[in-house]
C-alpha cells in the first residue's frame, strides 16, 4: 500500500506538523487527524521512480573496467605525491605530474 504524506492546517502562513499514513489507493483522503481530529490536507510529492541513474548505478559505470571498455583513460591522484596515476586505459602518458 502506499504511503501519504499528510500536513496539520495551522494557518495559510506557517506549514503544520506533517505525518505519514499507509492507506490503500481506493481510500478517500484524511481531512482531519487520525489522532486529535486537527484538520488536515495531503502533500503532494514527487513520485519515487527508479532510475538508471542511482548513485550505485552511477558508481558502477565509474568502475575502472567499465571506463576502460567505454574507451576512457582514467587517472587517480596520488595523496603523498600529488602525481596523477592511470589506473584505467591504454592511452596517455602513466603519470601526469602537477605544475608548481
Amino acid at each position: 500500500m502506499p504511503v501519504y504524506v499528510y500536513e496539520v492546517i495551522e494557518d495559510a502562513e506557517s506549514p503544520g506538523e506533517r505525518f505519514e499514513i499507509e492507506q490503500s489507493m481506493k481510500e478517500d483522503s484524511l481531512t482531519h487527524h487520525p489522532i486529535d481530529g486537527r484538520p488536515v490536507r495531503k502533500v503532494y510529492q514527487p513520485p519515487n521512480l527508479a532510475s538508471k541513474y542511482t548513485p550505485i548505478a552511477t558508481k558502477n559505470k565509474l568502475e575502472n573496467k567499465n571506463v576502460e571498455k567505454a574507451g576512457f583513460t582514467k587517472y587517480e591522484k596520488d595523496k603523498l605525491t600529488g602525481r596523477y596515476n592511470r589506473v584505467a586505459g591504454k592511452n596517455g602518458p602513466s603519470e601526469i605530474r602537477p605544475n608548481g
